[in-house]
């Protein structure tokens, strides 16, 4: 009689907290494979150069999603298959999809209002203000305030997946990311 041993799949930790991915129960979620992705960000920093071709006119002392999150948040998303905006209203309580992102507090227990409480995540709003800010924005402006440099991010597509950056062995070499 062949003896089955649980296996377990140990990825980067958050700060203190261990990732481990194991087939006993606990949190379950159909989009572990994300972590993978979250694997390759680490040694890439493709979405942390992305990050970098945003300016965020909010105001910091409200920030509970840095721009890197937001966009890690859709990346991740529409990588797993979740296209439309309105599925991250459901997804926003994902713990897997938080630690892909990078909560600390991946079951959001610690958020700053109450009604935010077990909801690690941004929401449909936050996340088509993003998608939907003007090219120009300023910190006047009441809700889109988060402005993209489209040349900025055309660098960084070619900087990343240009044939002789992916000829490289150094995983340093995808690109300088946006510095401005």
């Amino acid at each position: 009689m062949t003896e089955c041993k649980p296996q377990q799949l140990e990825f980067e930790r958050i700060g203190r907290r261990e990732i481990v991915a194991e087939f006993s129960g606990g949190d379950i979620t159909s989009d572990a494979g994300g972590l993978l992705l979250r694997e390759v960000e680490l040694r890439t920093g493709i979405v942390q150069q992305f990050a970098a071709c945003f300016t965020d006119y909010r105001d910091p002392e409200l920030i509970e999603h840095p721009v890197e999150d937001l966009l890690g948040q859709r990346l991740y998303g529409m990588c797993l298959g979740y296209e439309d905006l309105n599925d991250h209203d459901r997804l926003r309580s994902d713990p897997a999809l938080a630690v892909m992102v990078g909560k600390k507090d991946p079951k959001g227990e610690h958020r700053r209002e109450k009604r935010d409480r077990g909801k690690a995540l941004a929401g449909k709003s936050t996340l088509n203000r993003l998608e939907l800010t003007k090219r120009e924005v300023s910190f006047e402006e009441r809700y889109k305030k988060i402005s993209v440099d489209t040349d900025a991010v055309d660098q960084v597509m070619v900087d990343v997946f240009s044939p002789s950056a992916s000829t490289s062995a150094s995983p340093d070499h995808f690109g300088s990311g946006c510095d401005r």
